[in-house]
């Protein structure tokens, strides 16, 4: 459980984690997300999927925080939480907009030179059809046609074994990209991560807060390996167990707890342990 005196910053990924990975319903967790927000406690989402998709999902889980898209690529700041622009960001929008990746074009060019080594072992979400990428994620068709609107990274679905995986991978590494993998696809991007774009925005709280306030202190809940920096950079990391994969693997162990239960009902019971003294 947390200390009386601290404040918490909550970032999350979604599938599998706040999301449920089959349905993604966060039925489970919506009284919470509700008492949350009542406490003025921050629920931010820190995921794989891109801000098209996050703008609706924010809409339907009632959240107005800020968010981090592509795997830590950008992070949007609501302009009316934060009425002065932070350093280095853009105003697109309602948002201000800090990138910390190159574009998806970048990489599809890279995808294009090494095809041939790899000659059908893979599909990018760029020559996915929203009617197959439906069908391989369980999204309505509306919902992969904003999934396939990247504007930083380039998800693949992986076809070949697990070798050859391995060589595909050190061969993108070569090329200066930066390859996670998440629950279903291994994602393809520049030199940033969870991590880095949570430590930002945990910053720009800190210099916004209140000399007399709480300090702040963040959480971050993931269940898959894309999640691991944004984890070891967390004053408190959870590991949302999945009945799909192994929980990430962290270098550290230092305040690390492991949820029993999987994906949102892992959320919420976690959650609750630690805010017991706060709701």
């Amino acid at each position: 459980m947390l200390e009386q005196d601290v404040h918490p910053v909550i970032f999350t990924d979604l599938d599998g984690t706040l999301l449920d990975h089959d349905t993604y319903s966060a039925a489970e967790v919506a009284p919470l997300l509700h008492q949350l927000q009542c406490a003025n406690i921050e629920v931010i989402p820190t995921t794989s999927k891109t801000q098209a998709e996050l703008l609706v999902l924010c809409e339907q889980l009632s959240l107005s925080s800020p968010f981090i898209v592509e795997n830590g690529a950008a992070v949007y700041l609501p302009v009316a939480r934060f009425k002065q622009p932070p350093q280095g960001t853009l105003h697109i929008g309602d948002y201000w907009v800090k990138n910390f990746s190159q574009t998806c074009e970048h990489w599809l060019l890279i995808l294009d030179e090494i095809e041939h080594e790899f000659t059908g072992l893979f599909t990018s979400f760029h020559t996915m059809s929203c009617e197959y990428l439906a069908q391989l994620t369980g999204l309505s068709q509306l919902e992969a046609q904003r999934a396939k609107q990247r504007q930083f990274g380039m998800p693949v679905e992986w076809l070949g074994d697990r070798d050859q995986k391995r060589q595909f991978i050190q061969r993108l590494e070569a090329k200066g990209a930066t390859v996670l993998e998440g629950g279903r696809f291994v994602h393809i991007s520049g030199e940033h991560d969870k991590g880095k774009a949570m430590h930002w925005l945990m910053e720009q709280y800190k210099n916004q807060h209140e000399a007399n306030a709480k300090p702040l202190i963040s959480i971050a809940l993931g269940d898959s390996h894309n999640d691991i920096a944004m984890l070891e950079k967390a004053d408190i990391a959870v590991r949302i167990a999945s009945p799909h994969h192994e929980r990430p693997q962290l270098t550290c162990s230092h305040n690390v707890i492991d949820s029993t239960e999987y994906g949102p009902q892992g959320w919420n019971s976690s959650i609750r342990f630690l805010l017991k003294k706060h709701l």
